[in-house]
């Protein structure tokens, strides 16, 4: 038996000719803008009323550290992922598929199309209408009166709140197909035993539904945290990242550093921390995907 001879180089210079172009936009277009914002990070980059940019290297990092508004959306970002990503998202998704599964045709027709509407409907629209929900004298303190509940402001009270079911609102339709098709993956054999041998709903679904869904559940956080990550337009639209701060998440805080006050260099190093933060996020997710 012969060995397998290796291809000849201009055999293997024609397999790699189809993705040359490929790798040229990738390369001008994503690892292009990467690399010169990884340069701008560490200038003093401005806008306006600078004739030249000067190298302050790791000056931009530190600044950020010290500054209590760039810790402050650190901790209001976390809040947000958390809230609308790892419970929101995840579990009302999770809860819609299953509930689905055993609900009646026009049930599942009318209860997919309100979902899936929210999520294709755009960001910046989806702000605006939550906004809406959420004044003063809008839809939920409207509905409040006339059920003679105590109303607020709550986009001044608990801006944070109401931008993460805002995100909820949107984002569930995401998660609740990727647990659909996962839960339409299980053999119905194995839920046939487990019936036969007596197990109840609470047994099936902690021995045999969660064990053969974590590797989806990982994906789909893993998603679904990137996502959470870079909203930006959804909060905007509903409070600019206000009051007094409130609501501003790390895109929020660069996006008003980079752009409102002028400091490119600054919103850029701020930018590669936002990157750093959703590459230990990934990092995370696919060392417990590997385990798995």
């Amino acid at each position: 038996m012969t060995a397998r001879r290796r291809p000849a180089p201009a055999r293997r210079l024609t397999r790699w000719l189809p993705l040359a172009p490929a790798t040229v936009l990738l390369l001008l277009f994503l690892a292009g803008p990467v690399v010169w914002c990884v340069g701008i990070a560490f200038t003093d980059t401005r806008l306006t009323g600078q004739a030249s940019s000067s190298w302050v290297g790791l000056a931009n990092f530190r600044h950020a550290f010290a500054d209590e508004n760039f810790r402050n959306a650190v901790v209001l970002t976390l809040v947000f992922t958390v809230l609308s990503s790892l419970v929101g998202q995840n579990t009302l998704g999770f809860a819609l598929a299953a509930l689905m599964r055993h609900a009646s045709r026009p049930v599942r027709a009318v209860t997919g199309t309100i979902v899936i509407a929210a999520w294709v409907v755009p960001e910046i629209v989806a702000g605006f209408l939550l906004y809406t929900f959420f004044h003063r004298r809008g839809t939920l303190n409207a509905i409040l009166e006339a059920l003679h509940l105590p109303t607020q402001n709550w986009l001044f009270t608990l801006p944070i709140l109401a931008v993460s079911f805002a995100n909820v609102w949107r984002g569930t339709a995401f998660s609740m197909l990727v647990y659909s098709a996962a839960l339409d993956g299980i053999p119905q054999d194995v839920t046939e035993a487990a019936l036969v041998d007596g197990a109840t709903g609470l047994r099936r679904f902690r021995h045999i539904t969660l064990p053969m869904l974590r590797r989806t559940i990982g994906t789909n956080l893993m998603l679904n945290t990137l996502q959470t990550l870079s909203v930006f337009g959804l909060i905007w639209s509903m409070t600019r990242g206000g009051p007094a701060h409130r609501s501003e998440t790390l895109p929020v805080f660069m996006y008003d550093q980079a752009f409102l006050k002028s400091l490119i260099g600054y919103g850029t190093a701020v930018a590669l921390l936002l990157l750093l933060v959703g590459g230990l996020f990934s990092a995370v997710y696919l060392r417990l995907l590997r385990e798995e």
